[in-house]
């Protein structure tokens, strides 16, 4: 059933939220070995369950990334350095609430969400369910392993240069990022402001477009006719291992496309290291950083070396990325390309990071909303993303694609 259904379901008394509750709830333990879920709230999810739930999510169980601030919750970013408990919900918790999903407990990110692999955290790596020897990718490593494992429908994950759409990709889920300001990320620990935005990751598009219009308080149409789709034909995007390629192929053999090309991908990845780097560093100014993971660590020392003048730079940069990107997006109504350009590597795997994050910036730099759906492969899941002028048309187009596919 799809979250609208469930929900509808709920609210006429044809669905016990309690058995759904329970149901996630059995399906945490089962999974443990993932290490998805970093904490269950067995008693508060129960207790939740049992109140009349009448809104648009009624009953459905969601697990919340750890970096975002869940009342009486712990709040520890997946770090060693913290050990607290959250004194207030972040304002997409309250939205949550106010419709009526109930919030089973947190799930696994990569350290303060600074990494790409969900291999870094006090708890240890979060494990790829299709193949445990695998990296789920990150940072919002849990939420995209405990949806691919049936623990939950919902999961909600913060993306800063990719942390939503590179762990759907590689576990084979939907994962929406939003697109800027749609979703507040007041009560979600920092990365780097200029690019943080809220996602959500799930079974389907439509219960991905169905949970970010609850929301953000918008509706989404399905389309009246085939969309415009661009392909993006810049060299660096199209650079995909053999696996990767063979399922993006067979996809766009199903699709009728044109050949677009995106903002130079040199300009994109200087001026998103060059913004997210310096401010993740502001971030964690007058913390004791060698309670970190060694990467962590690593990352922020390198980021504390970027000089003033290469940020300042980069925002322009951003800002002028954004306005070539506008003017596509006029011309198509999405834009296609590969979300990862390598299936899930092996936990102890070096030097992927560049490679996990290839294809997936420039919808940060520029705050537009980016889908990622799976796509048929024999093997391990791979993903096709787009990027389109507003959470709306990005879920249309995106339904309007797994309908073909």
């Amino acid at each position: 059933m799809t979250l609208e259904a469930t929900a509808a379901a709920v609210r006429a008394g044809e669905l016990d939220p309690v058995a759904l509750v329970e149901q996630a709830l059995q399906r945490a333990v089962d999974t443990a070995e993932l290490n998805a879920v970093v904490h269950l709230d067995a008693e508060g999810a129960r207790a939740a369950a049992r109140q009349h739930l009448t809104g648009p999510l009624a009953g459905i169980p969601v697990l919340v990334k750890e970096i975002i601030q869940v009342a009486g919750m712990p709040y520890r970013c997946g770090s060693a350095s913290m050990d607290g408990l959250a004194t207030a919900d972040a304002e997409v918790v309250l939205r949550l609430r106010a419709a009526g999903a109930v919030i089973i407990g947190l799930s696994h990110s990569h350290e303060f969400a600074y990494g790409c692999t969900g291999t870094s955290n006090r708890v240890g790596p979060c494990l790829n369910p299709h193949d445990q020897t695998r990296m789920t990718g990150g940072s919002s490593s849990g939420a995209a392993a405990a949806v691919a494992a049936g623990v939950v429908p919902l999961a909600i994950g913060t993306d800063t240069a990719g942390s939503v759409r590179m762990p759907a990709a590689l576990c084979g889920v939907v994962g929406f990022k939003a697109s800027r300001h749609s979703l507040p990320v007041d009560g979600v620990f920092p990365l780097a402001q200029s690019l943080d935005q809220v996602g959500v990751l799930t079974n389907s598009v439509a219960d991905a477009a169905y949970a970010i219009d609850v929301l953000s308080n918008s509706a989404t149409a399905p389309l009246t006719q085939a969309p415009r789709l661009g392909v993006a034909g810049n060299p660096q995007y199209r650079e995909i291992d053999v696996q990767v390629g063979e399922a993006w192929s067979r996809a766009l053999a199903k699709l009728e496309t044109v050949e677009v090309e995106l903002p130079d991908w040199q300009a994109t990845l200087r001026a998103g290291v060059d913004l997210q780097g310096p401010e993740a560093v502001a971030n964690h100014m007058g913390r004791d950083i060698t309670q970190y993971q060694p990467d962590v660590q690593l990352r922020l020392r390198e980021a504390a070396e970027v000089p003033a003048w290469r940020y300042v730079q980069a925002r322009a940069a951003a800002a002028d990325l954004t306005e070539q990107l506008s003017e596509l997006l006029h011309e198509v109504d999405a834009v296609l390309l590969p979300t990862v350009p390598i299936v899930a590597p092996l936990l102890d795997a070096a030097d992927v990071r560049p490679r996990l994050m290839q294809n997936t910036r420039l919808a940060n730099l520029t705050g537009f909303p980016a889908i990622t759906l799976p796509l048929q492969t024999a093997g391990l899941p791979v993903g096709l993303q787009l990027i389109a002028r507003d959470n709306q048309k990005a879920g249309a187009v995106a339904a309007w694609i797994e309908a073909q596919l």
